[in-house]
């Protein structure tokens, strides 16, 4: 078997340099490198890259309009690098959304090569293996993102009883979510959100969701009441449950710093709402690599839930959804377009 081809592209060399040696010591990674933007485009019209690793903070580089510009022309898997400052947040964020199979810290400040690295390989695997397709099915997939915005403001009105709806995803997520939440009404029932990515970056995301959509979207904190016309998005390297208190529901935050990551946090939700709501809650999971969402929504199914799986045309990373539906988990299986219509259905009665 070949090796994965990693094209490393930073401003420092210094960065460049520590990115070689850590990924070239890696088992079946040959990795280059390139100094700009124009570097990296001479590299890739060769034809013999795999995955790019793309630093979001080069000055005098739109590293945004070269991820458009790539996804577009000859698309090849990138993860996105970020430092802390909130400007390579934000672009991180956009990274995602354009269609970046994930995002990672920068080596640099507080985060060593050896704290970043091994994410980072799990990264490059993950996206290596990424079906013949999907990475261009990205550009579509944002123009039927547009084209079905026409569905915005008409969803059937709803008449909130005590549903929740509990969401998951993983790798291409950030688009996933933008696609749904931009659909959901302004007094649509509750719903809580869960996605596989960094801590640092979730706060930017919540934001970016928020000024886009009509239902309003924050990032969750623990205690706090569960309310309709909200989106509660559990803040990145946490997990998030829903208890009752009383008449109440009330949101647990608490870290996976301790539990090996974020591998369970779209089960451990759906558990938690499975318990809370029984056959009035709908359980969702997007794209993302990995198992995680396939045993809480087993729990919510066999509760009398409804649950929804995003197809495999539309999803980014398909292992999600996949495995939920290799448990008998899924309720119905469908293209990302279709599942504000379905959601709303189901919670209102139409």
């Amino acid at each position: 078997m070949n090796d994965i081809r990693v094209l490393v592209v930073d401003d420092s060399a210094a960065v460049r340099a520590m990115l070689l040696r850590e990924l070239s010591a890696c088992e079946g990674i040959t990795a280059c490198s390139a100094g700009n933007v124009h570097e990296a485009e001479a590299v890739l019209e060769e034809g013999c890259i795999d995955v790019v690793t793309l630093d979001m903070g080069m000055p005098y580089m739109d590293s945004l309009s070269f991820l458009a510009g790539l996804m577009e022309k000859e698309p090849v898997p990138v993860i996105a690098m970020s430092s802390l400052a909130a400007q390579d947040r934000e672009s991180a964020v956009e990274a995602l959304e354009l269609g970046a199979a994930g995002v990672v810290h920068k080596p640099g400040g507080p985060f060593s090569v050896e704290d970043v690295i091994g994410e980072l390989e799990g990264m490059i695997r993950s996206a290596a293996v990424l079906p013949a397709g999907s990475v261009t099915a990205v550009s579509r997939r944002l123009k039927a993102r547009a084209e079905t915005a026409v569905w915005k403001g008409r969803l059937p009105p709803v008449h909130w009883t005590d549903g929740i709806i509990a969401a998951g995803a993983g790798e291409g997520g950030v688009p996933a979510f933008e696609a749904l939440f931009m659909h959901l009404p302004p007094d649509f029932p509750p719903v809580l959100a869960v996605i596989h990515m960094p801590e640092d970056f979730t706060g930017s995301f919540a934001g970016r969701l928020d000024r886009l959509c009509a239902v309003h979207v924050k990032l969750a904190s623990d205690g706090e009441d569960v309310l309709p016309g909200t989106v509660y998005l559990a803040p990145g390297g946490h997990v998030m449950q829903v208890g009752k208190q009383g008449t109440r529901r009330v949101l647990r935050i608490r870290s996976m710093h301790d539990q090996g990551g974020l591998s369970s946090a779209a089960d451990v939700l759906f558990i938690s709402a499975a318990a809370a709501a029984g056959s009035r809650c709908t359980a969702v999971l997007l794209t993302g690599a990995g198992a995680d969402g396939a045993r809480g929504m087993k729990a919510v199914r066999d509760a009398g839930g409804f649950t929804i799986a995003q197809d495999e045309a539309t999803s980014l990373f398909f292992d999600m959804p996949r495995h939920a539906l290799s448990l008998g988990a899924v309720c119905q299986s469908a293209p990302l377009s279709s599942i504000p219509l379905l959601i709303a259905q189901k919670n209102t009665g139409v």
